[in-house]
Order: structure tokens, then sequence, then C-alpha cells
């Protein structure tokens, strides 16, 4: 009976030392490593991809999508439709799944496709009118935008719905209304989209890409606005 009591409380004692142990090393010594690893060697991913503004001030994270539209008129009422503020370069649609109906402390959009079929009617509907919007948006006294040169992201939707991104041909696209709804140089526009126009990732993966975050950013802070 005593051996049997004293191998047990050797068994707990063992049990109780490792768990001490790996509590320590798994708990405590290994998240600080890989911290500290993160930190050293990848600040910028490993804080969110903050974008700050000439201030310093953080402005959102460069890997989600951002919109730039006006204040509602009337907040309470879900029903009304929110219009872009085109002054600002704009994303591509950023639909989701829908909002976000539990915490709603923040207006939050879910992240996800539709999986729409091509021939979708809704789909069809929205895509129609998002073209007609584009033109009718992006058209000024100085160019007319044909319902051909809107590119394919800029009246759909991502597969995450908030894709930070559009293609360096929708920013140019844009650049003639940002351009005048800010009192500025063409040529000074389209450099800034130049500017932040990403090529391929090493050289051959994806496509050249702008991040419209950080395209606004630095409109931002051309403008003063």
């Amino acid at each position: 009976m005593n051996n049997s009591v004293a191998g047990t409380a050797r068994l707990i004692g063992a049990g109780l030392r490792a768990l001490l142990v790996l509590t320590v090393v798994c708990g405590v010594l290994y998240p600080l490593a890989v911290t500290g690893i993160a930190q050293a060697l990848f600040t910028d991913k490993a804080n969110g991809s903050e974008t700050k503004d000439r201030s310093g001030a953080v402005v959102g994270s460069s890997l989600i999508g951002q919109t730039y539209d006006l204040p509602k008129q009337h907040p309470d009422d879900p029903e009304e439709a929110a219009k872009p503020d085109l002054k600002w370069f704009q994303p591509r649609p950023s639909n989701g799944l829908g909002s976000n109906s539990v915490n709603t402390q923040y207006s939050l959009i879910l992240s996800g496709a539709t999986n729409r079929a091509g021939d979708n009617e809704e789909l069809v509907g929205w895509v129609t009118d998002a073209k007609a919007a584009v033109v009718a948006d992006n058209s000024t006294a100085a160019r007319k935008v044909r319902p051909q040169d809107v590119p394919a992201e800029a009246v759909t939707s991502s597969g995450s719905g908030l894709d930070p991104h559009i293609s360096p041909a929708y920013a140019y696209l844009q650049v003639h209304r940002v351009a005048e709804r800010n009192g500025l140089d063409v040529e000074r526009v389209a450099k800034l989209v130049k500017d932040h126009t990403e090529g391929r990732q090493l050289g051959f993966m994806g496509e050249p890409r702008v991040n419209v975050l950080e395209l606004n950013t630095a409109l931002r802070d051309l403008t003063g606005n």
C-alpha cells in the first residue's frame, strides 16, 4: 500500500513538473521568441501592416479595403444607399456578405464572396448599374469615359469582398476626376498613381496593382485635406 501511494505521488510530481516546464517553454519562452523575431525582422507585418499619414497617425491597414463615401444624410436609415466621395480614388466594390449584425458598435462588412453565377440576374444588375455609375462619376469636361474603358474589378468585388487593391488601369481612369475635384494638375495626380503602382511579386506572380488606401493617404498629404 505504501509503495502504491509513493509511486502515485512520484507520478503526480513528475506530471506537475512536466506541466510547469512545458508551460514555461510553450506558453512563455516560445511566444516571446516568436514575437521578438517577428518584431525584429517583420515589424510592419507583425503590427498589422498599418498605413500612416504624414503626421504619423494610423489611417488603416494596407491589407483591408476601405470605402470612401460621403456621410449619410440620414445615418439611422439602413435603406439609404451610400454615395461615393468623388474627391478620392474609389476602391472596387466591397459588398462582402452583408453587414455585421452581432456587434453593432462597429460598422463591419462580413468578408466573403457571393458565389453568384455569371448569368445571375441580380449580379448582372449590379454590374450594369456599377458600370453606368463608374462612367458617369469619372467623366469630366476634359475626358469622357467609355463603357469599354471600365475594368472588370471596377464593377465586381473580390473573393473576400475586401480587396485593398485596384488595377493601374482603374486608378488612371479616375485621375481626371480626382484632379478636377481637388483642383490639382492631372499630371500631378497621374504621378501619384505611378508612384504607388506595385509590380508583380518576384517579377512574375500576380498582376500590377495599386493600394487604394496608400494612394488616398498620399493624396490627402498632397492636398492637406
